[in-house]
């Protein structure tokens, strides 16, 4: 069961990727492109991505944690939803 705090951590976790992608902050804009390029090129490869299965979203996504590849890739405080994970967090909250 998901407690209050994960769920409100998750939905910041979200809206910091969609935020990346959309309109990342100037002073972080480098960063992001090169965390998202590198962890995008892991992500290709991994058997949960959903170029590997049938499903009804056309966008490319993790099928794991159901997250869509080009935001979550874009979150600085998020990490793989695997048990050992492909890739880590790179912040614990991004401001």
């Amino acid at each position: 069961m998901i407690t209050v705090n994960k769920s409100i951590k998750l939905l910041e976790q979200i809206a910091e990727g969609w935020r990346n992608e959309l309109i990342p902050p100037q002073k972080l804009k480098k960063v992001i492109e090169t965390v998202s390029k590198y962890r995008l090129n892991i992500c290709e490869e991994c058997s949960y991505h959903s170029k590997n299965h049938i499903t009804k979203r056309i966008d490319a996504h993790c099928t794991k944690c159901k997250c869509t590849l080009t935001a979550k890739t874009k979150c600085l405080s998020c990490r793989c939803p695997l048990e050992e994970p492909k890739w880590v967090n790179i912040q614990e909250k991004q401001e």
